[in-house]
């Protein structure tokens, strides 16, 4: 497997994949973060921390976009926690789902910065920051990736090329 990949193939499967169990126990971890983060800067109006665990999602969204879905912290903590059969599903959707992710982390990252010193920032963080914790949840509760349903909406639109095999998606939520 090549170091900048997502997903890694798998004899008799013609697309990349990554394991269903390991990208749910993943968001898991990423919606706990995300709470915590809520809960403290809505909640407790801590904003201290709030770069630090905005920072450490951003990373591990550009660790597995830029890198390797595997090298990312979540990932890994997901893999020692999963002791279920691996659950192949296609990479190319949740790798778009990470993007999405990794935009979204950037984003919150930098208002948290900024946060620190105006408060007027406050609002539109709260509303990003509710936005992906319900991402997350609808990842963790129902076995939904919204993002894999936004790679689908584009395919359909014709808005991103085509792939050459149409992989399976996490809880067969779609068909590609």
């Amino acid at each position: 497997m090549a170091f900048f990949s997502f997903g890694e193939e798998i004899e008799g499967i013609a697309y990349k994949t990554v394991d269903e169990h390991i990208m749910r126990g993943s968001a898991n971890i990423l919606l706990l973060l995300s709470l915590l983060a809520f809960t403290n800067g809505f909640m407790m109006r801590n904003f201290e921390a709030l770069p630090f665990i905005t920072g450490f999602i951003m990373l591990n969204f550009f660790i597995g976009v830029f890198i390797n879905s595997k090298f990312a912290p979540t990932v890994v903590l997901a893999k020692f926690f999963n002791k279920k059969e691996s659950l192949p599903i296609g990479a190319v959707q949740k790798h778009f789902a990470w993007s999405l992710g990794l935009i979204l982390s950037t984003v919150t990252f930098t208002l948290t910065l900024f946060l620190l010193n105006d408060i007027r920032f406050f609002e539109p963080l709260c509303a990003l920051c509710i936005l992906c914790t319900t991402l997350l949840y609808f990842e963790v509760v129902f076995n939904l990736c919204i993002g894999c349903k936004i790679y689908q909406s584009a395919l359909s639109r014709n808005l991103i090329k085509q792939p050459s095999v149409k992989p399976r998606c996490t809880g067969d939520s779609c068909e590609v």
